[in-house]
């Protein structure tokens, strides 16, 4: 199976591109990897796709956020958050969708934090909550020509180690890869997968 997977660099991609060695994969990265390609930027994503081909599965990792409370959050924020994560996402997958085989599938990065609030999480949960709303409803346009979820990442280990934060919470990233490798080969669609369920 050809996998195309954004956000490959980073430690959810470098985890489920290594979960998914069996297979394929075209790692994506911004501004490392096989390939490069930015959800700020249309073209590239069109150019991604042009020089890739077709592929079974698409898989994106990828996607900037920011926290913090929100009278500390600019307008700027707002709009590369929004522009980057929601819009760059919804994007990638238009211009995907005609590059994947029947019977394929697309899958989305978002979080936990859009259906367990905490402080300091409103701008990344109405984002993740958008996209998943999404993968959702694209999943009724498409039927079984093309399988649409999100995978719902909690908090991972690694990326709470690198910030000084208590890990014992967390879930590595090793476990996490494991709710993408159901989205892509099992037969679920317009799914949210949270991982604490392929634990």
């Amino acid at each position: 199976m050809k996998i195309l997977l954004l956000g490959a660099t980073g430690t959810i991609g470098a985890a489920v591109a290594a979960h998914l060695s069996d297979h394929d994969v075209v790692a994506v990265g911004k501004t490392r990897g096989a390939y490069q390609a930015d959800l700020d930027n249309y073209d590239s994503l069109e150019a991604l796709f042009q020089k890739v081909g077709k592929v079974d599965a698409v898989i994106s990792t990828a996607g900037d956020i920011v926290f913090g409370p929100l009278d500390t959050l600019t307008e700027a924020d707002f709009a590369h958050v929004v522009t980057n994560k929601l819009l760059g996402n919804m994007n990638l997958y238009r211009i995907a969708r005609p590059y994947i085989h029947e019977g394929g599938s697309f899958t989305v990065t978002t979080g936990v934090v859009s259906r367990e609030p905490m402080p300091g999480a409103a701008l990344v949960a109405a984002v993740n909550g958008g996209l998943e709303s999404f993968a959702m409803t694209a999943a009724t346009e498409t039927g079984r020509a093309l399988r649409v979820n999100a995978v719902s990442p909690r908090f991972v280990n690694e990326t709470m180690e690198a910030m000084g934060m208590d890990s014992t919470s967390g879930i590595s990233a090793a476990d996490t890869a494991k709710a993408y490798r159901h989205a892509v080969l099992s037969d679920v669609s317009g799914q949210i997968l949270d991982v604490r369920d392929f634990l």
